[in-house]
């Protein structure tokens, strides 16, 4: 744990020193955290202290209420309150900027649970969902504004939202923003937009690549900058095994790993047409499974995780679609059925086990199609101490002088691996079924399938 910059406000080691609003502070109560974790010890005082943060913070190391609580806790106690759209127009305090509609969704879940009782509300706004019901929502008030890029900036263009009166900007996840291409949307939002200059900005990031520095130097003023464990990698929470095979032999690999390991498993494939076959396959098979990518309707997507943290869905197949916004704690292991391009999508991957202090094991399947990756793996175990096999240090030695799959493409990001033992609290999911006890087994409900000229391509889409 690291804080560089200018007069450091002094961190806090409970949420009472943090001081906040008796209403936030039965919600946290009510929420189970008892204790605050190493982000939101430093996080919550400096955010109080009006000073701008760039955060680099570990996968499920409580950064959502990292940022959530000061700036509730600042909202009321300047006495906010929401308010009905003066002429069909919203003026919001807080935005809140995120990659994926998952992600979106996700924050303004715990923001909801946190303005709970508190006159302030949360609102959310994605893409790939009708946009006439978050119209509606904002109408009635919207104190905190929840995002992605495309949709705020369409709702900005209808002229149901202004950003003058913005006092918090966060942006959550910028690398994977980056990674998708938003830089063009984040700065219209920032700066081809109405937002003031003076307000406060809190920039989270799971990686601090060159692209992220600037963004950093070019949105925040007097920032303080904030590092939770070794940037890019992993945690010994996590065994991490890798299966050196043949890609014909991966279907029989993964009825072996899922037999001997039964749990709320997370199986990462890189194609959608892949996706839907691994999970039709394994529901055959008699697996609770599904899958989710880019080309499934929202409410699918959504219908499909709720039933994952129920566990009405066992397995969970899915493309880099779920790699982020996925916050489940049980995740017993995540199988990388296909390796990706890049080491830091692989270290995101693996960071959906091993959460809030549980263990968890990620196994992966490698394939000569792999080689290049074979380099930063054998980095990546040695930092977390785990067992690098002989054939993978043979492929990373012959493998000299490549880039060991580090650069970046679309639609993948950086990341941390699991949490590390921080946790609040230990809470449980909730949804409804999905697909459970259907005969048959219909990735897309009634929908039809998407042409076949898109299902083999990566899943870049879908945000």
């Amino acid at each position: 744990m690291t804080v560089t910059g200018k007069d450091v406000p002094q961190c806090i080691s409970s949420f009472a020193e943090a001081r906040l609003q008796a209403v936030l502070m039965e919600n946290v109560t009510r929420a189970t955290y008892t204790t605050p974790t190493p982000v939101q010890k430093y996080s919550l005082p400096i955010v109080a202290a009006g000073r701008d943060l760039m955060a680099c913070a570990q996968t499920g190391s409580g950064k959502t209420a990292a940022f959530l609580f000061p700036v509730i806790n600042a909202l009321l106690a300047a006495n906010v309150q929401s308010r009905a759209a003066s002429r069909g127009r919203q003026y919001p305090d807080a935005l809140i900027v995120a990659p994926t509609r998952e992600l979106a969704s996700q924050i303004h879940i715990e923001a909801l649970k946190f303005c709970y009782r508190t006159g302030l509300r949360a609102v959310v706004c994605y893409g790939g969902a009708p946009m006439n019901g978050q119209l509606y929502e904002l109408d009635y008030g919207c104190n905190i504004l929840v995002g992605t890029p495309g949709r705020l900036l369409d709702i900005s263009d209808r002229g149901r939202i202004s950003f003058s009166n913005i006092k918090y900007l966060i942006l959550d996840e910028a690398d994977r923003m980056l990674d998708m291409g938003f830089e063009k949307d984040i700065r219209q939002i920032v700066e081809g937009r109405d937002m003031p200059s003076r307000r406060q900005t809190l920039l989270f990031s799971a990686t601090f690549p060159k692209e992220i520095r600037q963004l950093a130097q070019d949105f925040l003023y007097n920032e303080l900058f904030l590092k939770v464990g070794r940037v890019g990698s992993t945690t010994e929470s996590i065994t991490q095994v890798m299966k050196y095979m043949k890609a014909f032999d991966k279907q029989t690999e993964v009825l072996k790993e899922l037999r001997a390991l039964p749990g709320r498993t997370l199986i990462f494939s890189e194609t959608k047409r892949d996706t839907d076959s691994l999970a039709r396959y394994l529901f055959n098979q008699g697996f609770a499974a599904t899958g989710i990518h880019g080309d499934r309707a929202q409410r699918e997507r959504e219908a499909a995780l709720r039933s994952f943290k129920m566990g009405k869905i066992t397995v969970l197949v899915a493309t880099d679609v779920a790699a982020r916004g996925l916050d489940i704690d049980d995740v017993c292991h995540v199988i990388n059925y296909d390796l990706p391009a890049n080491i830091d999508s692989y270290v995101h991957r693996i960071g959906r086990t091993g959460r809030a202090g549980n263990l968890g094991r990620a196994t992966s399947f490698f394939t000569d199609d792999n080689k290049g990756i074979s380099k930063s793996l054998v980095k990546v175990l040695r930092e977390a101490n785990q067992i690098v096999p002989d054939w993978l240090e043979r492929f990373a030695s012959e493998h000299r002088g490549g880039k060991g799959g580090a650069m970046r493409r679309g639609g993948y990001g950086g990341g941390y691996g699991g949490a590390g033992g921080y946790s609040n609290s230990a809470a449980g999911g909730g949804g409804a079924a999905y697909g459970g006890g259907s005969a048959r087994y219909n990735p897309y409900g009634s929908r039809p399938p998407p042409p076949p000229s898109s299902t083999g391509e990566r899943d870049d889409s879908g945000y």
